[in-house]
């Protein structure tokens, strides 16, 4: 039977601008106490836009933790009491200038739960406008339209490396 650790102490370790780190202390019934490093994150969405021809929207960027230009999906982090669609529908205007007439929640994940509390929703965005994108003073960002299938083999042969973008095309893939 698994057993909850409770929690004896906490340590705010570090608070920034996108995570913070805290230190807890936990019992375990029959183990004694471990020590468990913990970055928590105000959660995020992704967004995998979908024109009327079946063309997925993603955009490549530098991402600095990688030190490389990666493919992704329209995403961004909630703000603190964000509705997860109206946060959708802001970070597809923001990333790419796309409005959608409908935007509904396919899917929700912990990133990796054994150290991050982070959780990111995945929307379907359909019956696309085209606008000018709004870019975030720090954000350099390429727009793309790629044919769902081939977005899909992106993904299957490697050159989609982000999770919330491989799950979020192969997703979408199977609700078309």
């Amino acid at each position: 039977m698994i057993v909850e650790e409770k929690t004896i102490s906490s340590d705010r370790i570090y608070t920034g601008k996108v995570i913070s780190l805290k230190v807890d202390t936990v019992e375990i019934e029959n183990k004694g106490y471990q020590k468990r490093e913990i970055v928590e994150h105000q959660g995020a969405v992704a967004i995998v836009a979908l024109t009327d021809d079946d063309k997925v929207v993603l955009i490549k960027q530098f991402r600095k933790p990688i030190e490389q230009v990666i493919w992704e999906i329209p995403a961004g982090k909630l703000e603190i009491g964000e509705n997860p669609k109206d946060c959708a529908i802001r970070e597809l205007k923001e990333e790419t200038g796309y409005s959608a007439k409908n935007i509904k929640l396919i899917h929700k994940f912990f990133t990796s739960a054994g150290f991050s509390n982070q959780k990111i929703y995945i929307f379907l965005a359909t019956g696309l406008s085209k606008g000018e994108p709004e870019f975030d003073e720090d954000e350099i960002i390429e727009k793309y339209e790629i044919d769902i299938n081939e977005a899909q083999n992106m993904v299957i042969n490697n050159e989609i490396e982000d999770a919330k973008t491989a799950i979020g095309i192969l997703l979408a893939k199977e609700l078309i």
